[in-house]
């Protein structure tokens, strides 16, 4: 499996993708001040190490992808002025590094890039949540692949209806591998709006803090035992199930708080830890002082989530896993959650 990884300027991190980069698919990045589905801005500091990153990154033959996949660009998003200064960007990083493709959530953005630089692969962002050949249909003029909306990472159907409707009209499939996102989110649109005017939400004198519904859902000690029911994240153990499912996986790791862990584990295929701090955004602090230790989880457990007929509020499966592999140093703690469960399926 080729896996498309975040660039995040952590040094140990990106010297164990420039020692394992066989395994890099893409190492994607942002620029300057196109937002993304991660904000804006970078500093003239971090711009400048980025820049001499993907340098180092280019002369070892690995391949870019730049990142134009904020959910909006405000009142710019069909002006001249950001097209011109969108094809210069483009124009220049392509010059300059070893750019092989574009990811956007702009269909605008795909038929400006497809049409002037077309040699560039065109992907459709994961925040397109594409998940069905007409989805594809509807874009195929104008993009090459696309990534495969998050809550089907587990529907093994879909999986093939889209990887053999993407490959019967020349189309690459991608899959996010460790989402934290909490599937069929209600606010999500909400949320990447958010993200993409985050800058000029700071400068404001804001009578809410939005921390995202996934954040206080967890707060709810009872919730917290749906998680993995509510959530599509891909064991690295598991990835070997989609090596012929997709063309790639993407790891979230620009935000994550270990990146290394992250591109090591999925590298691997194997994860010695707590399987909450490999997602993005992660919900290890919500279950602390339990972790969830990702050795506990029983070895069909992605066969068995295939093979599920997807009907949640009537299954326990994934609660039970989910309270089997939480563990604590504190054996009380260990108890509380057990309690939960028990209470829960009364």
């Amino acid at each position: 499996m080729k896996f498309q990884v975040g660039y995040q300027n952590d040094r140990r991190f990106l010297e164990y993708l420039l020692a394992h980069k066989d395994a890099v698919g893409e190492l994607y990045f942002p620029w300057e001040s196109f937002t993304t589905g991660r904000g804006v801005t970078l500093s003239r500091n971090d711009q400048r190490t980025l820049e001499n990153d993907l340098h180092t990154f280019s002369e070892a033959g690995v391949k870019l992808c730049l990142l134009l996949n904020g959910n909006c660009y405000g009142r710019e998003a069909l002006s001249r002025q950001f097209f011109q200064k969108l094809g210069d960007t483009v124009d220049f990083i392509a010059g300059e590094y070893n750019l092989a493709s574009v990811t956007t959530a702009s269909p605008l953005i795909g038929k400006f890039i497809h049409r002037n630089f077309p040699d560039l692969e065109v992907r459709a962002s994961v925040n397109m949540e594409i998940g069905t050949p007409e989805g594809v249909e509807y874009l195929a003029e104008h993009f090459d692949s696309f990534y495969l909306k998050r809550e089907y990472n587990y529907s093994r159907d879909v999986i093939i209806r889209m990887r053999d409707f993407c490959r019967g009209c020349g189309k690459k499939l991608y899959i996010l591998a460790n989402s934290g996102c909490l599937n069929f989110c209600s606010a999500r649109t909400f949320h990447d709006n958010l993200v993409a005017h985050q800058h000029e939400i700071a400068a404001m004198d804001n009578g809410f803090k939005f921390h995202g519904i996934c954040s206080t859902y967890m707060d709810d000690p009872v919730k917290r035992t749906a998680l993995l029911a509510k959530s599509n994240f891909i064991r690295p153990e598991d990835t070997v199930l989609y090596e012929d499912l997709c063309d790639g996986m993407k790891l979230a790791t620009r935000t994550n708080f270990k990146p290394f862990a992250v591109a090591k584990a999925y590298f691997d295929g194997s994860w010695n830890g707590n399987l909450l701090e490999l997602t993005e955004p992660a919900h290890a602090e919500k279950f602390l002082p339990a972790v969830v230790a990702n050795k506990k989880f029983p070895a069909d457990y992605a066969e068995h989530r295939f093979q599920c007929g997807k009907i949640c509020e009537k299954c326990d499966y994934c609660a039970g896993v989910l309270a089997a592999a939480t563990v604590t140093l504190n054996e009380n703690n260990t108890i509380f959650y057990k309690q939960i469960q028990e209470e829960k399926s009364c």
